[in-house]
């Protein structure tokens, strides 16, 4: 994998350079800010990961996590800080981390987390498949049951995530009619196509999902409506259990886990 690595440390990102030279990754550059620089290299290098810290000089990694889900959301990024803030593993994962690690870390383990990230973005979709609002494609030709598993709608406002997802529920044998960035769209998403699955993002701009979800329910009576979210948090479980929602996946997505969800919705 081609790998760029943002952090302020200097120690630390020769030694990260070295680590992911020595598993057989390239490393394509080295940044030590925040700055505008940041999109320049990724246009200039076109990274497949990004090793991208939180705390920086300028802008933190929140703010270009955000930006680079904007124009490279086929970027996988691998969250690092040394914050206490509680919910910033839930905020990196919302905004479209495809992985999260909290410094001090191993060397071992930082190796790992990256193989884990390198390995769900082998399921992901290729960046110029999102779904046209207003199209609908073909049912590919599928063998074995799960090709009868039938539509699914995807709401998330990370286009990163909307990728990855949207390849996991095609190996599902799910065909995904639409892909949408907000509870606005899933709605009208919902009342268009009669998914048989819809995945819901809590978090999202203008509507997000709790809100969206009865509107959805009304709309599709017959669609399993099931939420994603950065952290299962008990309060939100209740509420979307209360509105219909039949369950829920946690972010960052790990196939796995989503692929024995899926199993277990259509038994």
């Amino acid at each position: 994998m081609r790998i760029l690595i943002v952090d302020d440390n200097a120690s630390l990102r020769q030694l990260l350079a070295s680590l992911f030279t020595d598993a057989g990754h390239e490393v394509v550059a080295l940044l030590e800010d925040g700055s505008e620089r940041v999109e320049a290299e990724i246009k200039r290098t076109q990274p497949d990961i990004i090793c991208l810290d939180y705390n920086l000089p300028g802008r933190d990694g929140l703010a270009i996590l955000q930006s680079i889900q904007t124009f490279a959301p086929q970027i996988d990024v691998l969250f690092m800080t040394a914050s206490d803030e509680s919910d910033i593993a839930k905020r990196a994962a919302d905004a479209g981390a495809s992985g999260f690690i909290r410094k001090p870390f191993g060397q071992a383990q930082i190796v790992r987390e990256l193989g884990v990230v390198c390995e769900t973005r082998k399921h992901a979709a290729p960046a110029s498949s999102e779904t046209n609002a207003k199209t609908v494609t073909p049912m590919p030709n599928l063998d074995g049951p799960k090709s009868r598993r039938g539509t699914a709608v995807i709401a998330d406002d990370s286009g990163s995530v909307r990728l990855v997802l949207k390849g996991i529920l095609q190996e599902c044998g799910l065909h995904v009619v639409q892909t949408v960035a907000n509870g606005g769209d899933a709605v009208i998403a919902a009342r268009n196509h009669q998914p048989q699955v819809l995945c819901l993002d809590v978090n999202m701009p203008e509507m997000g999902g709790l809100e969206a979800l009865p509107l959805i329910r009304a709309a599709s009576p017959h669609t399993a409506v099931v939420m994603v979210t950065g952290n299962a948090d008990k309060t939100v479980v209740a509420v979307a259990a209360s509105h219909g929602a039949s369950g829920y996946i946690i972010k960052p997505l790990r196939p796995a886990h989503v692929i024995a969800y899926m199993d277990r919705l259509f038994k």
